[in-house]
């Protein structure tokens, strides 16, 4: 009788499709990378979402013997521009806390007597200072001090490149004096004021914008001394060319004395 010949069974390899199932995992990853991107602008979770897409490209270890991706390769081409803005909010964030480190340090007696707060916002850097610390009552012409106190705060502001706005701010008691009309242009005159020290100390003219506020935008209730206290002030706003999200205020004044 004769024999027939059984032919040898092949060996299926079982894990084929691991390479499909990488491949799958790692386009589904960087839709969702860019997904998330779009629908979120915070500063901290940029930054984590960054670090995430060039670790998991570089080294992901189920792509391992399938091929090696890097940020260079074309098929980034979309995800390359959320890095680098990842990167330059980066740096923009650490100069602003760099700028709001040095005012600190030049306005620290001021800071420690409640009469300066330096605070960071979604604008940039925010320096509020009582007017009582610049100004005579219902006067537009620094003090010795203020002028030795705002130099300190131009030369900080001048080794920078952000657009600044000097804000002026009274409370709501009418003044109407022969030189100061109304709140409106005793408050215009303070940021001016203000605005030509900063140009004198070697700011850049182009940089800067003045705007009196008068009693339009008060921080605190008129109704009591104390308040109106809080609301005369001049606001520097060092802007920010990409605002972040968060908003830490460094440091809070107490009420400035009474007075205009």
């Amino acid at each position: 009788m004769r024999r027939s010949r059984q032919t040898p069974q092949e060996h299926e390899n079982l894990d084929r499709w691991l390479v499909s199932y990488a491949d799958f995992i790692t386009l589904l990853f960087a839709f969702f990378v860019v997904m998330y991107a779009i629908s979120s602008v915070n500063e901290g979770k940029y930054r984590v979402l960054g670090d995430s897409m060039i670790t998991a490209f570089r080294s992901d270890p189920t792509t391992q013997g399938v091929g090696r991706v890097t940020l260079h390769d074309p098929a980034l081409t979309g995800i390359r521009p959320i890095v680098k803005a990842v990167q330059e909010r980066q740096q923009q964030t650490d100069r602003m806390k760099s700028i709001a480190r040095d005012i600190l340090d030049v306005m620290a007696p001021l800071v420690r007597q409640g009469q300066v707060s330096v605070i960071e916002t979604d604008r940039g850097v925010t320096i509020e200072i009582n007017d009582s610390v610049l100004f005579a009552a219902g006067q537009a012409q620094l003090s010795s001090a203020a002028v030795q106190a705002m130099r300190s705060v131009a030369a900080v502001i001048a080794a920078t490149e952000f657009p600044v706005t000097i804000e002026g701010h009274t409370d709501n008691i009418p003044i109407g004096t022969p030189q100061f009309p109304s709140n409106w242009e005793l408050s215009a005159v303070r940021a001016t004021t203000v605005l030509r020290l900063f140009v004198d100390s070697g700011v850049a003219p182009s940089r800067l914008t003045a705007i009196g506020y008068g009693d339009q935008r008060p921080t605190a209730e008129n109704f009591t001394a104390e308040g109106r206290a809080r609301n005369r002030r001049v606001a520097i706003q060092i802007e920010a060319a990409l605002p972040a999200q968060s908003a830490a205020a460094l440091a809070v004044p107490t009420p400035a004395r009474p007075g205009r």
